[in-house]
């Protein structure tokens, strides 16, 4: 077939042959099918796994690279403003596991929903959040997408689909199968993504809601991200059985290479399909994050600094795309650094703005605890005295 429409490549970094290197650019606009075989096959639990061959473009692989050179440049920001203080509290960074945000959302629409745990920046930002408020909620800015009161761990966009980062590990699983419950019961032809990490994989309350999950056949998916470190705990000192995407027993799961973006599309896209017919299913994401759990801790003292430097030789989802990009002549080295220089001046930019939005009010403290119209009345500590009655 024409490489305009389409080219298979055996594997995700594997060069291209001298015949295919002649032939024409393709252009980082075009919308013409390139495949392309994942990196390695996807294990599967109780189903049949889908193929290896992803369908593409290079419009979407250039957007890709695009937003994941910004969602590794907002997280090496969000180190620095953290040392200066100007980012308190916990501070929990992703780079590292990007592939899985933008690969998620690739197979998804904004209709289907997604809740994660704290460590949601990308998350927001392949949600369709902007840098801009999201610096401004890491530094507790009023104009932050949660007015600055929810901070690192609590970012939101409902309008979509995303219901937040959670702080408590693995309490946002039973949210998340509520969601789907939802979907199902207004009849709506979408799923729900209950994503939590390896650390988070031993608790009850992930076991008791998808007992319920399946009992309903709701259509959720829940998405392991295996970063193979629970805090500062490896996976084997804490899981006698780490894998993950079995833990389900008698639901379905599969285990997808984390670090490759277009393997998480493909199956976020055949788990999406499966849940609305089936109920649930699960996703484990073979990932790695390059800083520690959060920002107390150095990430060098239960792992060794050749470990994480192998990985991002080998297995950097940024690098990854970089070479199918430049592997499909679809861009050059010069554009592609030109694209990472701009993307630390967009970035720069949301910082400098971010630091010009006001603190929240103190009486910002007083809103969103209660929903209007209830008459909800303020008592003294004798229960008797009404202090206050709000509308």
């Amino acid at each position: 077939m024409a490489l305009s429409t389409n080219r298979t490549v055996n594997q995700l970094l594997k060069p291209l042959t001298a015949a295919i290197s002649a032939t024409r650019r393709l252009s980082s606009e075009s919308t013409a099918t390139i495949t392309v075989e994942t990196s390695l096959p996807f294990t599967a639990h109780k189903i049949d796994p889908p193929s290896r061959a992803v369908e593409t473009t290079p419009n979407e692989l250039m957007n890709f690279f695009k937003d994941m050179v910004e969602m590794r440049r907002m997280e090496i920001a969000a180190d620095s403003l953290y040392k200066a203080k100007l980012i308190r509290g916990f501070c929990h960074l992703y780079d590292g596991q990007e592939a899985v945000a933008i690969g998620m959302e690739a197979a998804i629409t904004k209709k289907d929903c997604i809740i994660t745990a704290y460590r949601d920046h990308c998350i927001f930002l392949a949600r369709g959040g902007g840098l801009y408020e999201s610096f401004a909620e890491l530094m507790g800015r009023k104009d932050g997408c949660s007015k600055g009161k929810g901070g690192s761990m609590h970012f939101y966009k409902k309008e979509s689909g995303f219901y937040g980062g959670h702080g408590i590990v693995g309490a946002q699983v039973p949210l998340g199968i509520g969601l789907a419950f939802a979907q199902k019961y207004s009849n709506e032809d979408h799923v729900t993504f209950a994503m939590y990490g390896d650390g988070a994989a031993n608790q009850g309350q992930l076991f008791e809601a998808l007992n319920m999950a399946a009992l309903w056949d709701l259509p959720a998916v829940l998405v392991c991200e295996n970063n193979h470190y629970g805090m500062g705990t490896a996976e084997w000192r804490a899981a006698k059985s780490p894998s993950y995407y079995k833990r389900g027993d008698y639901v379905p799961g599969l285990k997808v290479d984390g670090m490759d973006a277009l393997a998480v599309k493909q199956a976020c896209k055949f788990a999406k399909e499966h849940a609305l017919k089936n109920g649930p299913i699960i996703l484990e994401m073979d990932t790695y994050r390059y800083h520690g759990h959060s920002m107390s801790d150095p990430g060098s003292t239960y792992r060794t600094r050749d470990e994480i430097s192998g990985v991002r030789q080998e297995r950097d989802p940024v690098e990854r795309i970089r070479n199918l990009i430049l592997a499909h002549d679809i861009a050059t080295e010069k554009e592609l650094k030109d694209i990472e220089k701009e993307k630390r001046k967009v970035v720069d930019e949301a910082i400098a703005k971010a630091k010009e939005s006001p603190m929240p009010d103190p009486s910002d403290l007083f809103t969103n605890v209660y929903v209007k119209g209830f008459g909800v009345e303020v008592c003294g500590a004798d229960r008797k005295e009404v202090r206050a009655t709000l509308p």
